[in-house]
């Protein structure tokens, strides 16, 4: 039996949020002066889009959504209980989160102890109530994994992967919630409080030119069009391919079993630009959805950074790590889930390798 299970899912925030409150991003794009009337009105929008807005801005969709997202997290979760690993290893992005001004590596392994971890600290800055109608100021406990995830990073060095590592989380800021969510998300219920399992995260520079020059958020169009002060752009998706590849080295001969999760939505519609932050480009992710389905890695590897950016798919670096690692292992999609949305913000994508 493998020693290895390939996991991929989503952290979107608002799945913690209330139905009434997750098309908030699209309501905040539509009051934005700068995007043309006519794109704008849900009229000329596509009949998904208008049939997800109806009558109540997208709420009765929110509901819709989140039962299919459900319903995928319950399948990923039976399957991490059968395989019961030994830990998680986790890529997710930082958004403005640990990597600030001081420093921003491509790859920071976050070698944390166990760690108390806010649980709706995001929804707190959206204002946003929580779907469990929880104190405010719950937190929950992720363990940690410190000595693995020194040995990783030792490994993903001396195999040639520029990695950074962490001790510890920067203060005053809240645990990057790519990680903090896929906790939560995988212990439903429970609000990530009885998860049982210890995590690594693997921080990645998803965001690129945009994580410094928009903070990992959205921008206005006025200061889109004003020009932006761009960053250094993240590493490449074939260098996350790669590091994944070095990463499933690692686990092979770790004697460890272990889940290799990339958490991440595809397109998000706040960062694809071309269309005015309206829509994801699902174009875009169904490429490269049927190729991930058809096990075309090529389609996969060929893909430049300038295409990732222009389709809004920064946060699927993630994704590039967790099939670099499938490939390295020899694995095989058992099964997966394209969850498609208009104004929700993001296409998810739900995946399982064994």
């Amino acid at each position: 039996m493998s020693n290895v299970i390939g996991i991929g899912m989503t952290h979107y925030p608002m799945l913690a949020g209330a139905d009434t409150h997750m098309a908030n991003l699209m309501r905040t794009v539509l009051k934005d002066p700068d995007i043309p009337a006519e794109r704008k009105d849900p009229a000329n929008w596509s009949e998904v889009a208008q049939r997800e807005w109806g009558d109540d801005q997208g709420t009765t969709a929110a509901a819709a959504h989140r039962a299919e997202l459900l319903a995928e997290l319950a399948k990923t979760r039976a399957a991490l209980d059968e395989f019961q690993p030994d830990l998680l290893v986790v890529w997710g992005d930082d958004q403005y989160e640990n990597f600030r001004e001081e420093v921003i590596p491509s790859f920071c392994v976050l070698a944390y102890d166990d760690t108390e971890v806010e649980a709706f600290a995001v929804l707190h800055m959206l204002g946003v109530p929580n779907a469990w109608g929880a104190p405010d100021d719950l937190t929950f406990s992720m363990k940690g994994k410190p000595e693995f995830a020194k040995r990783l990073a030792a490994d993903l060095i001396s195999d040639g992967i520029e990695t950074a590592y962490s001790y510890q989380q920067r203060k005053g800021v809240h645990f990057p919630h790519a990680f903090a969510n896929t906790q939560i998300f995988l212990d439903y219920d429970n609000v990530g409080q009885k998860f049982p399992y210890p995590i690594v995260p693997i921080a990645v520079n998803c965001y690129g030119e945009h994580v410094i020059a928009r903070k990992g958020g959205i921008a206005r169009f006025a200061d889109i069009q004003a020009g932006e002060n761009l960053d250094p752009p993240g590493p490449t998706p074939k260098r996350c391919f790669e590091t994944g590849r070095a990463v499933g080295r690692s686990v092979r001969e770790s004697g460890l079993r272990v889940a290799l999760v990339a958490s991440a939505s595809w397109s998000h519609a706040f960062l694809n630009d071309k269309d005015w932050h309206l829509r994801p480009d699902t174009e875009a992710d169904r490429r490269l959805y049927d190729a991930m389905v058809a096990g075309e890695v090529d389609a996969w590897t060929s893909v430049t950074t300038r295409e990732i950016i222009d389709a809004g798919q920064h946060e699927m670096l993630n994704w590039f790590c967790l099939l670099g690692a499938m490939h390295e292992l020899g694995m095989t999609l058992e099964h997966s889930a394209f969850v498609h949305t208009e104004v929700l913000n993001s296409n998810k994508v739900f995946a399982l390798y064994r």
